[in-house]
């Protein structure tokens, strides 16, 4: 319980708490510190979280987020490489950028293959890979898959997809640990698995 005299107040405090890596404590600590800013920290946040929910979308051509049709990404010639990185989220994407060890294109699938949850290629954007390839020129494609049993199940129904092209297909090696996911994994890391991609 916090001793916010208002529901408002109660009610941001209640919602910032849901967002990731915040709890309670850390969410009243920030809803005090924004409202003793109110006029400038809380009232710059407010605008900027209002714009960039009414201008932000996905990328048509890889997945990423953006507030274009077309990310920064994907319309820099320079990164027409004919390297294809296959990440599950955008989190993803962004903590492979944030190492700065790849300069090709990307590709979000959303998500991973799960009988469970009954999500299938046609869920992901698996189709849209298969389709991009020939299009873009692409030589290799990296499956930069978290190492859980569901990405290592994408990347190799992937790879399979790919088995009889020209494409090579490789994936990330050492540095990743068995159920790491990149969002979590240091720049160094991020880095030296990508170096170290081998073929699938």
């Amino acid at each position: 319980m916090t001793s916010a005299d208002s529901d408002d107040i109660q009610a941001l405090i209640t919602m910032m708490a849901r967002l990731p890596g915040l709890g309670p404590r850390s969410a009243r600590r920030i809803a005090l510190h924004l409202i003793r800013k109110r006029s400038g920290q809380m009232a710059q946040l407010a605008s900027l979280l209002d714009r960039v929910a009414s201008t932000s979308r996905e990328c048509l051509t890889c997945g990423n987020i953006t507030d274009r049709d077309t990310c920064a990404i994907c319309a820099d010639p320079a990164r027409a490489t004919g390297e294809l990185c296959v990440v599950e989220d955008v989190a993803d994407l962004w903590a492979l950028e944030r190492a700065r060890a790849f300069r090709g294109r990307y590709h979000v699938l959303g998500g991973t293959l799960s009988a469970l949850d009954e999500i299938g290629p046609e869920d992901l954007g698996i189709p849209a890979l298969i389709d991009r390839i020939p299009r873009e020129g692409i030589g290799e494609v990296i499956l930069a898959l978290n190492a859980t049993v569901e990405g290592q199940t994408t990347a190799h129904y992937i790879a399979e997809a790919l088995d009889g092209t020209a494409v090579t297909v490789t994936g990330l090696a050492q540095g990743v640990p068995i159920g790491g996911e990149l969002d979590y994994l240091d720049d160094g890391t991020i880095t030296a698995a990508l170096r170290a991609r081998r073929r699938l």
